[in-house]
Parts: C-alpha cells; sequence; structure tokens
C-alpha cells in the first residue's frame, strides 16, 4: 500500500498544478480581452502583441489563435494567417474553427480548392449556416456549380427561418436549371438562355 505521506504529497502536488493552470488559464483570457479592446479601436500591434502574450502563457488558448489568425488576415497578411491557424489545429486537433480560418487564409491566397476542403471538412463537423453559404459562394466564383447545388441543398435540408429557406429554395432551383443544363442531351438550349432563367428566377424569388 503507498504510505500515507506520499499519498498527501502527491495530492498536494496535484493541487498546485491544478491552480498554476487556472492562474496561466485566467491571464491568458484577460489578455485576450485586452487584445480584443485594442482591435476594436484599431491599436492592432498592440492586439498582435496581447494575443501572443497569451498565447506564450497558455498554448492551448482557442480564442488567442482565433483572434490572432483572424487579424493577421483582416491585416492583409493571409500566409501568416494560415501559418496561424495550421499551427493551432497543430496544438489543438480539435479547434474546428481553425479549419474555417485557414480555409479563409488559403481562399486569399488564391489556392482555392485547398479553402473549399478545409472549409467544407468544417461544415462537416460544425452546424454552421453562415460557413456553408460561404462555401457555396466560393463554388460559384469557381465555377462549380454541382458542388454549389449540393451545398444549398444542405442549407435547405438544414431548415431555418423563413428568409433563410427561402434564399436556399431559389438557388436550389436556379442551379438545378444550370447544373441540367451541362448536359446538352439533357437540356438543349442556349447557354444564355439559360443564365437569363437564373436571373429572372433570382429576381422573383423563386
Amino acid at each position: 500500500m503507498p504510505r500515507p505521506g506520499l499519498v498527501a504529497s502527491v495530492l498536494a502536488l496535484a493541487v498546485l498544478l491544478a491552480a498554476r493552470i487556472a492562474g496561466a488559464t485566467a491571464s491568458g483570457d484577460e489578455l485576450v480581452r485586452q487584445a480584443q479592446a485594442h482591435e476594436a479601436v484599431h491599436e492592432d500591434d498592440l492586439a498582435v502583441r496581447r494575443y501572443m502574450e497569451a498565447l506564450t502563457i497558455d498554448t492551448t488558448n482557442e480564442e488567442a489563435w482565433l483572434g490572432l489568425g483572424a487579424l493577421r488576415l483582416r491585416l492583409g497578411e493571409p500566409a501568416e494567417a494560415e501559418r496561424v491557424f495550421e499551427t493551432a489545429l497543430h496544438r489543438v486537433p480539435l479547434m474546428h474553427r481553425a479549419l474555417q480560418g485557414r480555409g479563409r487564409a488559403r481562399w486569399a491566397l488564391g489556392r482555392h480548392a485547398e479553402a473549399e476542403a478545409d472549409l467544407d471538412a468544417y461544415v462537416t463537423l460544425v452546424t454552421d449556416a453562415d460557413a456553408l453559404r460561404e462555401l457555396a459562394g466560393w463554388y460559384g466564383a469557381d465555377g462549380r456549380a454541382p458542388a454549389q447545388l449540393a451545398t444549398w441543398r444542405r442549407l435547405l435540408a438544414m431548415g431555418g427561418d423563413d428568409q433563410a429557406q427561402r434564399e436556399a429554395r431559389r438557388m436550389v432551383r436556379a442551379l438545378v436549371i444550370l447544373v441540367d443544363a451541362a448536359d446538352p442531351a439533357a437540356t438543349p438550349v442556349r447557354p444564355d438562355g439559360i443564365r437569363r432563367a437564373m436571373s429572372a428566377i433570382a429576381r422573383r424569388g423563386g
């Protein structure tokens, strides 16, 4: 059997470590709050410094990683933002929002396929209608109508308020026309006619 003195020492050490971890977390969270306050008044250099100080104290502080990455992206530094989100995912693999952030950084860098893969992975893990809408927009910008249609169908199946449902139904109807038009045997009409039909659907709301 373990000696009572040894057990007491181990328990005391565990309590001390827990207290230190709690203190570090609290300090890190306070630095994040300061960083956000600096961001709000456009003191971006100070915000970066506070986020980095928070991560020095606690390398698993999600809000610090996400805040720093988003700030780097807003400052027009997508390569640095990608590095931040990449490191965040290495430190905290279950930080799903870092996938979203890395996707946005990669999109800004022009690496669209990687960006879409990141955002698709994120919306597979997290129910996020805004992110799905963003992903549908990316697919549309890349001319990937079938993937865009599938994404709007996911939004439609998700439900939500009436306005969001109307938007999803309108886009699904329009994209079904466009996707079917990709097969000339199925829809032997001029592409410009299809685009006019899509525009008409969008204008009248479905």
